[in-house]
């Protein structure tokens, strides 16, 4: 267990009288213990306690090497791994519970009466998460670095009659051969009116001269997210696909540029989606700006209009806005992560922005 992050949490609960809480999610039983387990349907759960009588309940088909730091209490398929919990519980006490616990385990541990009352207790960590210690922030530093030579390679790709699905197959490849676990999401690779689609599903289609290719793409190196968008141009580029390209570029770096602790997490979002409202394409940023990212592609906190928080020196997340023009077959999206520093923000991604038209064989 790591102790400092686990003092963080359980300041965190007392601060919140959240005196005991159940850990399910296997993304922060990895952050806190630095053990990866996937449980499937069984159960898992990282129980903490303020007063310190910390417990982890694993199913024994899935037994860990070295210690935890934390007492381990196996149990098999023909136990109820819940009512064993129980046993370890403060019943009078207000229990945290977090938001991917499934409801078939929730359900048993209040049946047997294992908390005075049940509440969310996901923010607690999710909000310590959102801020990267030293170690994370340089991981993350490499997972970009890596991801800006991904790109480049992946570029002249585009030109070479692969169809996305195909142009799909090339970015796992080229992770590959870089020291990647893989893809940290699905990569979009749009060609076209696909890229009209933010969110646009890889198909068989091929790109054409004059198209927008939109190539979205992230992978895990030592279990750290990157992730990147570039939209490139087939053989040629039409004055109006420029002025959005260059309207979207625009954006994106005065998001980055309110992306400063002190600034709420909105004013990074209303940075970029002012100026795209006042040059006419308000309707066509179809999105919020940003997310939080680290061992996970999308983590708690995003960049959004709405979202008050405070940003904070050691956060990581994504400026991405876009411009969408499905009437007129193409979309623009430009996306960079960015780590808070004391006076800013370092932007993580350098591989260029200037408009690339890439020449057909």
């Amino acid at each position: 267990m790591d102790q400092n992050k686990l003092a963080r949490v359980l300041k965190s609960m007392e601060e919140n009288q959240v005196p005991q809480m159940i850990i399910s999610d296997p993304v922060a039983i990895f952050y806190l213990t630095g053990h990866w387990i996937h449980p499937g349907e069984r159960l898992l759960a990282l129980y903490l306690n303020v007063n310190g009588n910390h417990k982890m309940m694993i199913n024994k088909l899935f037994p860990q090497e070295g210690d935890m730091g934390v007492d381990v209490i196996y149990y098999d398929d023909i136990e109820d791994g819940v009512e064993i919990l129980s046993k370890y519980v403060d019943k009078d006490k207000v229990m945290g519970i977090d938001k991917t616990w499934p409801s078939k385990f929730l359900i048993r541990l209040q049946e047997l009466g294992g908390g005075s009352k049940f509440v969310n207790g996901s923010p607690i960590i999710d909000y310590i998460r959102m801020v990267k210690d030293e170690k994370e922030l340089e991981l993350m530093r490499i997972s970009s670095r890596i991801n800006d030579d991904v790109m480049e390679e992946l570029i002249p790709y585009v030109v070479k009659g692969l169809t996305e699905n195909e142009l799909d197959a090339k970015v796992r490849e080229i992770y590959k051969a870089h020291g990647c676990e893989g893809v940290s999401f699905d990569p979009i690779t749009a060609y076209g009116k696909n890229g009209a689609d933010p969110h646009h599903v890889t198909d068989d289609s091929k790109g054409k001269r004059g198209d927008s290719v939109v190539l979205d793409i992230g992978g895990f190196k030592d279990n750290y997210a990157s992730d990147m968008t570039r939209t490139v141009f087939i053989g040629e580029v039409s004055d109006r696909q420029r002025e959005v390209y260059d309207i979207v570029v625009e954006a994106n770096m005065r998001g980055i540029a309110a992306a400063k602790p002190g600034n709420k997490m909105k004013d990074v979002d209303l940075a970029a989606r002012n100026y795209i409202e006042e040059k006419g394409f308000g309707e066509y940023f179809t999105h919020r700006t940003g997310h939080s990212i680290g061992l996970e592609d999308h983590e708690f906190g995003d960049v959004s209009s709405v979202n008050e928080d405070v940003i904070k020196v050691g956060q990581c997340f994504s400026v991405e806005p876009g411009i969408y023009l499905p009437e007129e077959n193409f979309g623009v999206r430009i996306e960079d992560l960015v780590i808070i520093t004391e006076d800013g923000c370092e932007v993580l991604n350098n591989f260029t922005k200037d408009l690339i038209v890439v020449p057909e064989e």
